[in-house]
């Protein structure tokens, strides 16, 4: 009797305990989620730059000389100073001041016969009148267009003098031209970015057809700007105005205020899957601007609206077809929400979720869905 009474309790236990491997088992294991909170805040609706911008000056200069000649003086280097009108170098000009000193002295022998001859026709001119006046009872006709003839002579002689003056001194005015030349000066205040001659070097102005680099690159510091290439889809919602958050690749962990201040009137379509509109950008700290080096890679994001203190999500946990997994008490729920504006940090929510309620960020396993038992991170065991 009380053999069959512990063998009926043994199996009783043993029941018991395989009842509870299964339980723990079979059981629901919480999927371990990271979650952040609906909260309130500034969203954007912004358009970004296709391919990377470029800092530009609009006010650049790449100068070559006007004439061919031997550099004899160089007068600023690369990240000088210079004012408009400032020589920044000088070719030999010794043939053309040469030049200059011969039509000089022509100048002075032609002056000196125009002075030689003129007095010669206002001689004349005199003699005439005062034969005129005496009549024909004492001067013969003959006398008198003698006197005449002279006075034409003499007029032509003083007339052909003077223009001969006139003759050499727009030869002095070429030569000084030439000479000019010789010099190359700023054509605006500004900045060198670049003198690639060195003193004795030969230089020479690039003939027709034929390109030669720049001898001087000058850009004005102060016409900085960001030219953005931005998708033709975005053109009709991009105009003057706007505001403008730029990026540089050497201040990464800055960003720049700004507008645009032009978009280009047509479309470049120089690669025919990646057509573009170039916008110009003008950035609000102009001193900052200023420091800038042409050439420096940019990235732009245009502003096209801005809402204020509204609900508001990391981009991160919204899913396909507007949806957002909430974390309710310990199971996970999917929301349909109503989306506002939007941009690659933040999405504007309208209406499916309220303030404070957590939003699954961690959507990256196959077992984060709908219905599913959640616990947060680091709350987990061993989090």
């Amino acid at each position: 009797m009380w053999t069959w009474i512990r063998r009926i309790a043994v199996v009783a236990v043993l029941a018991a305990a395989g009842f509870g491997v299964r339980a723990t088992l079979f059981a629901e294991r919480p999927v371990v989620v990271r979650v952040a909170a609906v909260g309130e805040g500034r969203v954007e609706s912004t358009v970004t730059n296709s391919r990377a911008g470029t800092v530009r000056a609009r006010r650049r200069a790449q100068l070559s000389p006007e004439t061919s000649g031997r550099v004899v003086t160089v007068f600023h280097r690369e990240g000088d100073h210079v004012e408009q009108g400032a020589e920044l170098l000088r070719m030999d000009d010794a043939v053309q001041r040469a030049r200059l000193e011969l039509s000089r002295r022509s100048q002075a022998a032609a002056q000196a016969r125009y002075d030689e001859t003129c007095v010669v026709a206002r001689r004349a001119k005199r003699e005439v009148d005062r034969y005129s006046e005496l009549g024909e009872d004492i001067v013969s006709p003959d006398r008198l267009d003698q006197l005449s003839s002279s006075l034409e002579a003499a007029d032509a002689a003083c007339g052909s003098a003077a223009a001969q003056v006139e003759l050499v001194r727009a030869e002095i005015g070429v030569v000084e031209v030439e000479i000019a030349k010789t010099a190359m000066r700023a054509p605006f205040t500004g900045i060198l970015a670049d003198v690639s001659v060195e003193l004795g070097e030969f230089i020479s102005p690039s003939p027709p057809g034929v390109p030669i680099p720049p001898v001087i690159d000058l850009l004005d510091p102060t016409s900085i700007f960001v030219s953005a290439p931005m998708d033709e889809v975005d053109s009709a919602v991009i105009g003057a105005g706007q505001m403008v958050r730029v990026t540089f690749d050497p201040f990464l962990d800055r960003s720049f205020e700004g507008s645009v201040a032009r978009v280009a009137p047509y479309v470049l379509d120089v690669q025919a899957q990646n057509r573009t509109v170039e916008i110009e950008v003008e950035l609000g700290d102009t001193d900052f601007a200023a420091g800038l080096l042409p050439g420096t890679t940019a990235d732009v994001e245009v502003i096209l609206e801005v809402r204020e203190g509204v609900l508001r999500i990391p981009r991160s946990t919204l899913l396909e077809g507007g949806k957002a997994l909430v974390l309710e008490g310990d199971r996970l729920v999917e929301r349909t929400l109503e989306i506002g504006l939007r941009n690659w940090d933040w999405v504007e929510v309208r209406s499916g979720l309220r303030l404070g309620e957590r939003v699954v960020t961690s959507l990256g396993s196959a077992e984060v869905v709908a219905g599913a038992l959640a616990v947060l991170e680091d709350t987990a065991p061993g989090g």
